[in-house]
């Protein structure tokens, strides 16, 4: 018998100083039995780095030939394709064709051996960003998850402070291709 979901309820209050963007994000999402709180956190993060209207979790896990967050319009194109860890450059190059956008929240413990290896690879591709957060920042934020999550997000110069409940965290966000998100 197959292990139950984890539903967590989000309520992300996002202020994106940098590109003028004031949103209350709210979202149920599912943890599949085989992912990490960090994969979870970093679903969230990524859902406020790269917010734009209409972005919405896809199934993830469940389905290989989806990002984790995507926009589609509404002839059914992917506008924009999000990805979260340190997927293969290959999976990203296929995702760069077929999308208008794509972005990768790169995490992991083996990210500077995925930075040397893959980023090369991607290092041609005009419609990628890349951005990277601090792998504690994203521990402690897993290591502290409720079921019920309310996260107060800003994001300015380059880094994303994050308040839950009375304690606030900070992180840089490294860009190590392409540029933020427009």
């Amino acid at each position: 018998m197959a292990l139950p979901s984890t539903v967590y309820k989000a309520s992300l209050q996002l202020s994106d100083v940098d590109r003028g963007i004031y949103e209350t994000l709210s979202a149920t999402v599912a943890q599949h039995p085989s992912e990490t709180e960090e994969r979870l956190v970093a679903r969230l993060l990524a859902l406020a780095i790269f917010y734009e209207t209409d972005l919405t979790f896809t199934k993830g896990l469940c389905a290989t030939d989806e990002p984790d967050i995507w926009v589609k319009g509404g002839d059914d194109r992917v506008k924009l394709w999000v990805e979260v860890g340190i997927p293969d450059a290959d999976r990203v190059v296929k995702a760069s064709r077929h999308a208008g956008r794509v972005a990768l929240l790169a995490y992991g413990r083996s990210l500077s051996s995925w930075d040397q290896q893959h980023l090369p690879k991607l290092a041609k591709i005009s419609n990628l960003t890349v951005v990277s957060l601090d792998q504690r920042f994203i521990n402690g934020l897993a290591s502290r998850l409720e079921r019920v999550i309310n996260w107060s997000i800003t994001i300015t110069e380059g880094t994303l402070y994050l308040a839950v409940g009375t304690e606030t965290h900070e992180t840089a966000i490294q860009v190590k291709a392409g540029i933020t998100a427009e």
